[in-house]
């Protein structure tokens, strides 16, 4: 059974002629008579009367409501796909992870709106694991995370590189640390840390460079909100090793300072993973270009690393003073 035998039978059941069914569908009168013919083969009953005028037999009848609902059903599939592919979606969904949430996105935002004033745009925060999950069972159309070499094997994906984002360590104003310039990984080891959950990036980039080292990360308290990062760290006793587009405004915090990590330092890899259906989508595929074109015109902020104490020890009454030596 074929489509349009379905059709052909609708026409000559709405016009009762075979003739003016044909000129309708745009066949000759012997081409629709071979596809009643093949439908009544298929369903193995005859479907119209055809002595004097054409009328429906009982099968016919019984035939002709699911025959509608089969062909509209059709229409209305074929309708919503061609909307689909020419960009009239209603909705576009993205996971992403919050640090470049809260930085990049807001310009691709209003610029996607622009272009695309109809498409409700639906963000998400998530972990990159997470993230990659719910793009893998369709309930996002793209997902922004961190690099990793698990995607490679991973496929149908595609994978477009966004930036390279620098690895710091947050730290209270008051840390021990805080008197260094640069913070080595052993230093490290030493204190405890604030960390991300399972499923971050940023856990899974920080475990390897302890294993690799050979040494024991010392968790802390495990989190997932830049907030709450903010709020542990700046009680005095807890690291966290945090990548530079989550810090653009740390400088406007006093009680917490920034520093780089020996050289070599580390970095993540933030890119954009959709499939290769989806990117043909026009929406999609232009938030994608708007999201390659803000990393090259949008350049990572650089971290205002607090200035190291100054210590001055005052006459004999050993009154020390501490200040920081900012820019003249």
């Amino acid at each position: 059974m074929r489509l349009e035998q379905l059709q052909a039978f609708l026409a000559i059941a709405q016009t009762r002629s075979f003739q003016i069914a044909a000129q309708q569908c745009h066949l000759t009168q012997s081409t629709i008579s071979r596809q009643i013919q093949a439908l009544e083969a298929a369903v193995g009953v005859e479907l119209f009367h055809r002595g004097g005028q054409v009328s429906l037999t009982v099968a016919g009848e019984c035939l002709l409501p699911r025959a509608r609902r089969i062909c509209q059903e059709w229409a209305s599939a074929t309708e919503e796909l061609h909307s689909l592919m020419t960009g009239k979606q209603t909705e576009l969904c993205i996971a992403v992870i919050s640090s470049v949430c809260c930085y990049h996105l807001p310009w691709v935002f209003e610029q996607f709106n622009q272009a695309y004033p109809s498409v409700q745009l639906r963000i998400t925060a998530l972990g990159s694991d997470r993230a990659l999950k719910v793009l893998r069972d369709g309930l996002v159309d793209l997902a922004v995370i961190m690099h990793n070499r698990f995607l490679t094997s991973q496929s149908p994906l595609v994978v477009l590189p966004l930036f390279q984002d620098d690895i710091y360590v947050l730290m209270a104003t008051g840390h021990p640390l805080a008197a260094q310039p640069h913070i080595a990984w052993a230093d490290l080891a030493n204190h405890p840390q604030a960390v991300f959950k399972d499923g971050y990036g940023m856990r899974r980039v920080v475990e390897e460079q302890f294993a690799q080292r050979q040494m024991t990360l010392p968790i802390a308290v495990e989190l997932n909100t830049l907030d709450a990062f903010r709020a542990v760290v700046r009680q005095g006793r807890w690291l966290a090793l945090l990548p530079q587009s989550a810090l653009t405004d740390i400088s406007r915090d006093p009680q917490l300072t920034v520093r780089p990590l020996e050289t070599p330092g580390l970095t993540r890899e933030v890119v954009c993973v959709t499939t290769p259906d989806r990117l043909l989508i026009p929406p999609i595929q232009h938030f994608c270009n708007l999201l390659q074109e803000v990393t090259v015109t949008l350049p990572i902020p650089d971290v205002v690393v607090q200035p190291l104490p100054k210590v001055i020890a005052a006459g004999c009454h050993g009154i020390i003073e501490t200040s920081f030596l900012g820019p003249e």
